[in-house]
């Protein structure tokens, strides 16, 4: 009788349901561990966008805060400090889209020159996939949140802890 070299068919069976079962496992934690990446990354984006126009209203007094998030950024090289590109945020968040959120910026509640208010809105680009929390912050500079949609961030969207 010759002795056969190898695995049997069941055995390797064996093996993949194993390996099912733990890529099972793991993926469900995987994700989960992304979007709260995500969401860490949107926190420290919206708290760049606070520090970024406390300097934009301290450089162009004159203008006060801006509501457009591009003129907080800057694309050519090397970077000159304009009220329309300040240099303060990267080109990525200056976009607007950066680690599975949308940054979008309005003008606050009040308006006038020079402007004295400002809203910045993080929402997921696929909610509860990029990210299950929004955020939101104004000129007094503390992050805010919510797990429904955000139209205008005002005191009464609770503070994150």
């Amino acid at each position: 009788m010759r002795k056969q070299k190898g695995f049997s068919l069941i055995e390797l069976l064996i093996v993949v349901a194993i390996i099912l079962i733990i890529a099972a496992i793991a993926i469900p934690n995987l994700l989960r561990a992304r979007m709260a990446a995500n969401e860490a990354s949107a926190v420290g984006s919206t708290r760049t966008v606070n520090t970024a126009e406390v300097t934009y209203n301290s450089t162009f007094p004159t203008v006060g805060f801006t509501s457009i998030l591009a003129n907080l950024g800057g694309t050519a090289s090397p970077c000159v400090s304009a009220t329309n590109s300040a240099c303060l945020i990267d080109s990525v968040l200056a976009s607007g889209t950066k680690s599975g959120y949308r940054f979008s910026m309005t003008a606050g509640s009040t308006t006038g020159t020079p402007q004295p208010s400002y809203n910045i809105i993080a929402t997921p680009v696929i909610p509860n996939q990029t990210g299950s929390r929004y955020f939101c912050s104004f000129e007094d500079a503390v992050v805010r949140y919510s797990s429904a949609s955000i139209a205008s961030c005002t005191a009464a969207v609770a503070p994150l802890q």
